[in-house]
């Protein structure tokens, strides 16, 4: 038997059939999603029960992550996180693919998804890298509100009055807070970081039925008390964009999450850092070079660097685009 070490874990894609998704993930990511209809998701690197990323490729081929953390501990996760959320990785990866609207909805907070489903909850962020024109979406309140007055307009199916719209353009960046009311809008190919959770309270399908004339299950009394009824004055990521640089996109207490444009190349250390990180590349192609390991990363790819590894080199091929992402 090969003897199992550690080295930059790439996963078998799982592909979501949605019945709001289209074909980007293929014919933008170059990702194969047959024999489904669509792909409205990717899951790139997954812990969630039902849904465990297997290895790729390698000596660990056919592993699920809880596997490995099982087996190689800190070593794979930090310390620091094994001991916070022992086998279960704390983080999902995915791509979205929105050629239809998403329903309006809501993600509890970690104290209601641990009563309700002994689950954490769904803090998430967003990196748009393609927007048809005209593309929009729905995050958070525009003005103040409460429960009362919410459910006045979401019975009088004038919901959407109450919410923020944001015009959607490539590079722009959305953290959402579980409790944000939120949609993804037509047109829309993103990455998506987020808790390790798979729970969503819908709100409003905009009356959509599926294949066999049914509509998709609502969550009005859940989502009341999961609700931030609260506005805020922006909902979109400020940065500015820097070419060769290592820009911060989100410092949450979940995980932190920077952009990494580049057309040459960066060695980035993580020797302070009791944490795994994850590359996920979604413009050109680059190595990821650490210890002797030499590992490809292409647009479409999520790459998890274990925290054994201190020091990585990413050589750019063609130049790259990609997040880099580690817990806080």
């Amino acid at each position: 038997m090969s003897k199992r070490y550690l080295y930059p874990l790439k996963f078998e894609t799982i592909f979501k059939e949605k019945i709001w998704g289209g074909t980007k993930i293929r014919d933008v990511l170059g990702k194969d999603f047959s024999p489904l209809k669509n792909c409205g998701e990717t899951w790139e690197i997954s812990g969630v029960k039902g849904n465990l990323s297997k290895v790729a490729e390698g000596v660990l081929a056919g592993s699920t992550l809880p596997e490995l953390i099982e087996e190689f501990k800190g070593d794979l996760v930090g310390d620091k996180v094994y001991e916070a959320f022992g086998n279960e990785f704390p983080l999902l990866v995915k791509f979205i693919d929105a050629a239809q609207d998403l329903s309006i909805q809501v993600h509890p907070d970690d104290k209601l998804a641990k009563e309700r489903h002994n689950s954490l909850g769904k803090s998430e962020m967003w990196y748009v890298f393609q927007a048809d024109p005209g593309s929009s979406l729905i995050s958070g309140f525009k003005r103040e509100t409460n429960r009362e007055e919410y459910l006045q307009y979401l019975n009088s199916g004038k919901l959407t009055e109450l919410l923020n719209r944001e015009q959607v353009h490539p590079g722009d960046c959305f953290y959402l807070p579980a409790g944000r009311v939120h949609t993804i809008g037509k047109g829309l190919l993103l990455a998506e970081i987020q808790q390790s959770s798979d729970i969503t309270y819908r709100i409003y399908d905009f009356d959509r039925v599926d294949d066999e004339g049914n509509k998709r299950e609502l969550h009005t009394e859940q989502a009341l008390d999961a609700l931030d009824y609260n506005a805020y004055s922006d909902y979109k990521t400020p940065y500015k964009k820097r070419l060769n640089e290592v820009v911060p996109l989100v410092d949450s207490q979940y995980f932190q999450t920077n952009l990494l444009e580049f057309t040459t190349g960066i060695i980035r250390e993580h020797y302070e850092r009791d944490s795994f990180v994850i590359y996920t590349c979604f413009e050109g192609e680059a190595e990821l070079q650490t210890e002797g390991l030499t590992t490809n990363i292409c647009m479409g790819d999520a790459v998890l660097l274990p925290r054994k590894f201190k020091e990585v080199h990413i050589r750019a091929k063609s130049g790259f685009k990609m997040l880099e992402t580690f817990m806080a």
